[in-house]
């Protein structure tokens, strides 16, 4: 069954980020069922999400809280459109967000690049509003990526999203990355964090008058490679943002709900942005749905009877009740699961499993953040990724390391036997790997 469901998708579907053509030699896997922290192939074959299927799923596939409030809102309201109406769900979801943040004002969308798209055209237009048009520019960090749509790829720097679409966009400007590797001999992490800091400072001195917003992905910037960096660096870029009068953006698409120890990572800056970015986790990987947080004084600009001066963004299914009630049942778990601090014993849990990874001589800058671990890995193979993610396959494991980047983002209802398989089979794909490094290495000097 897997091999035919495998065949009709490759016929019928394209499928993400995927040179389809490998999919001849490595058909996708059919995954028929999942529960808990585990899938389930059209075989039977059983497989650790330690991905969390694309970072969005938080307390196991299937939970029972999360389904039996969808059944509930399924029988109640399915859709309406949020112009000029409004439903329980989406009000409900959206003061709880504000408490949890501090931004009272929430535009929703589909998935964090549509939040991305969102939070760039309030900010520039928010400085349309106020006469002072020529703001409409922004600035990132040098690896940061914010999605794929056009406008989220103008302020993404990773070079194979961007390349192909540049003429497309109006690329935005990049500043260094505060990457921890960076540092030089006898550096900190926040000594890197500092000096990427005084960078921003002298991009912003000279460029303020054009720009509207700084984005950000806080603590961790994900599709670089897992990196990850000190939260000084937040604080000196909201005082820079004051300073310059350019507004701050925390991309908190992968980051938010507890990703990096707090229930958002900007959070453990001690800082308030001008927009929150929030996708992924917050249905707990259920249904797709994002928004926008942001505050008074942006949400005064816009206020008034004026269309021109409204803010111009919606999609029909914006604020979609059965998507804003799974969001709030997946804020109910992270209360009456106490996750922040169960998740804090449990990372404990995996650190240890994941021991022998860590010093393994292969392995360089071993990381860890909360629920995410990531370790660059001194390989040859051009096509590492591809050929860990199939040797963890073999092993009953989900993982899709970026690049030469490893990492690991599980949901948050491991129990001890799943810590253990994941620790044991993750370091079993990285040896099958360099085994086939070193089988390749002799054929060549072979021939």
């Amino acid at each position: 069954m897997t091999s035919t469901l495998a065949h009709r998708s490759m016929a019928a579907v394209w499928h993400p980020c995927t040179p389809m053509q490998r999919h001849e030699a490595a058909p996708p896997l059919a995954i028929d069922r999942a529960s808990g922290p585990w899938l389930y192939d059209t075989d039977g074959r059983r497989y650790l999400d330690g991905i969390s299927s694309w970072w969005v799923n938080l307390f196991g596939h299937g939970h029972p809280h999360i389904r039996a409030a969808l059944a509930d809102q399924l029988e109640r309201l399915d859709h309406i459109l949020l112009a000029g109406c409004t439903h329980a769900p989406v009000v409900e979801l959206s003061e709880r967000l504000a408490a949890l943040t501090g931004l009272g004002h929430a535009s929703y969308a589909s998935d964090g690049a549509s939040a991305t798209e969102i939070a760039l055209k309030m900010s520039a237009h928010y400085w349309r509003n106020l006469g002072r048009p020529e703001k409409n520019r922004f600035v990132g960090l040098a690896g940061g990526y914010h999605g794929e749509t056009v406008g989220a790829l103008s302020v993404t720097d990773v070079e194979i999203f961007r390349s192909a679409y540049a003429p497309l966009t109006r690329l935005s400007a990049t500043v260094p990355s505060p990457d921890a590797r960076h540092a030089l001999p006898g550096e900190s992490a926040a000594d890197v964090a500092l000096r990427a800091a005084a960078a921003l400072e002298d991009w912003l001195q000279a460029h303020h008058q054009e720009t509207a917003a700084l984005i950000v992905e806080p603590l961790i910037q994900c599709a670089a490679g897992m990196v990850m960096y000190d939260a000084v660096y937040l604080r000196q870029a909201r005082q820079l943002c004051d300073r310059y009068q350019v507004h701050l953006v925390v991309d908190e698409i992968a980051t938010g709900f507890g990703r990096t120890g707090r229930l958002f990572a900007h959070q453990q800056a001690s800082i308030t942005p001008d927009f929150i970015c929030l996708s992924k986790g917050l249905t707990g990987g259920t249904l797709p749905l994002s928004v926008v947080l942001t505050t008074d004084t942006v949400y005064q600009a816009f206020y008034g009877t004026d269309a021109a001066r409204a803010f111009l963004h919606s999609h029909s299914y914006t604020g979609n009740p059965l998507a804003c009630r799974a969001a709030l049942a997946t804020l109910d778990l992270f209360a009456q699961r106490d996750a922040l601090t169960t998740n804090q014993a449990m990372a404990a849990q995996i650190s240890a499993a994941f021991a022998p990874l860590n010093t393994h001589p292969r392995v360089r800058h071993a990381r860890h953040l909360g629920m995410v671990w990531a370790w660059d890995i001194d390989t040859d193979l051009p096509d590492f990724a591809q050929r860990y993610h199939h040797a963890a396959l073999r092993h009953g494991l989900l993982l899709r390391p970026i690049g030469r980047t490893l990492y690991c983002m599980p949901p948050y209802v491991l129990d001890a036997p799943a810590i253990a398989h994941l620790g044991r089979a993750s370091l079993a794909a990285l040896e099958d790997c360099l085994q086939q490094e070193a089988a390749l290495r002799q054929r060549t000097e072979a021939a």
